[in-house]
């Protein structure tokens, strides 16, 4: 009988962490970087604020100091996490 119960607790502790990682990966914010809108070169996050010359990119990767694969529209960064549904966009 112990067998049994230790599979049924297994079974239980699997499902949440699935559970929890379908809320995770829907819920979170797209990651964002300070970057100049033109060349797209990582700024400073003071750049981003009170009228620096920077503007928030997010998603996407960071590569010798660029970012690519992102979008400056926060609603168009699909997380593309396990359950989720939206429109991708780049």
């Amino acid at each position: 009988m112990a067998v049994r119960r230790l599979r049924s607790s297994t079974v239980v502790l699997g499902g949440m962490g699935v559970l929890a990682a379908m809320i995770t990966s829907c819920g979170s914010e797209p990651d964002k970087r300070c970057v100049d809108p033109v060349s797209r070169d990582k700024l400073p996050s003071y750049e981003c604020k009170g009228g620096g010359k920077g503007s928030y990119y997010y998603g996407g990767s960071s590569k010798n100091g660029k970012v690519e694969g992102g979008s400056f529209n926060k609603s168009a960064v699909d997380r593309g996490g396990f359950g989720c549904s939206g429109t991708g966009g780049g």
